[in-house]
């Protein structure tokens, strides 16, 4: 398992964002974790087995649990480590054995038991900041692991809900999270997302290597990126993942960075 001390230095989490299949979830690990290692980064692989938060009924959610179980174990034989979401309390036990860090989503960071669940299992969390509040409050999500026994925590920006349908990255927010004596990620692709009108989200990937490096300069220790060799063709948020090449020039430029 990941040691959480690994998280006090640089480190990438990186995937795509929905496990559409075993073969190019191995593809994705083997790239990612092959350009991070020759630029001194840990990584980590992420994807989800179910995108439970898809804006649409008829969208691509994921393998489901079992599949994506599978596929983590596939994963985890190439010696990787492995983060995956989850979005009901039940789950956390289900996948913990199987993940070395599970992630919270913004959307529902603030659900109780959940957050209670997952703290339990004695994994590594990572705790996505809601877009609907300000770095202050996460204390009060943070609070809810500790109390229940796990300090293994990693908090993540993924910017704010700015008017009716947009996000807007406030990096203060890694600078202020940074104080609470945790490992702190910058999301640079879901940071890019739009929240524009119809049954998909859409967004600019362009603009993800300029909100890691910024986030970054604002104190990350630690890189989200969803990575995807034709993100087009990707089955979810295919406006915002990064290709192999985005990727590879990213990881360089931050190596030169810190």
């Amino acid at each position: 398992m990941l040691d959480f001390k690994l998280l006090k230095k640089p480190f990438v989490v990186a995937g795509p964002c929905a496990a559409e299949s075993e073969e190019l979830c191995l593809e994705i690990a083997s790239y990612c974790k092959d350009i991070c290692e020759k630029n001194g980064f840990t990584y980590i692989f992420k994807a989800s087995f179910d995108k439970a938060n898809r804006t649409s009924i008829k969208s691509y959610r994921g393998p489901g649990i079992d599949a994506g179980i599978e596929i983590f174990k596939k994963i985890k034989s190439k010696g990787n480590y492995i983060c995956t979401d989850i979005h009901t309390p039940d789950q956390a036990d289900m996948i913990s054995e199987f993940v070395d860090i599970i992630q919270i989503p913004a959307f529902l960071a603030r659900q109780t038991d959940l957050v209670v669940n997952v703290a339990k299992t004695g994994r590594i969390i990572n705790i996505k900041k809601p877009q609907f509040i300000s770095y202050d409050k996460i204390k009060f999500i943070i609070d809810k692991c500790t109390a229940s026994g796990n300090d293994k925590i990693i908090l993540t920006e993924r910017g704010s809900v700015f008017g009716a349908n947009d996000l807007v990255v406030d990096f203060r927010n890694i600078y202020e999270m940074r104080k609470y004596g945790y490992p702190v990620m910058i999301d640079s692709t879901h940071s890019c997302q739009k929240m524009t009108a119809g049954s998909t989200t859409s967004g600019n990937r362009e603009y993800a290597p300029y909100f890691a490096k910024a986030g970054f300069i604002f104190g990350a220790n630690g890189l989200f990126a969803e990575v995807h060799p034709d993100p087009e063709k990707g089955l979810s948020d295919s406006a915002n993942m990064i290709n192999f090449k985005m990727f590879e020039k990213l990881i360089v430029e931050l190596r030169e960075m810190i």
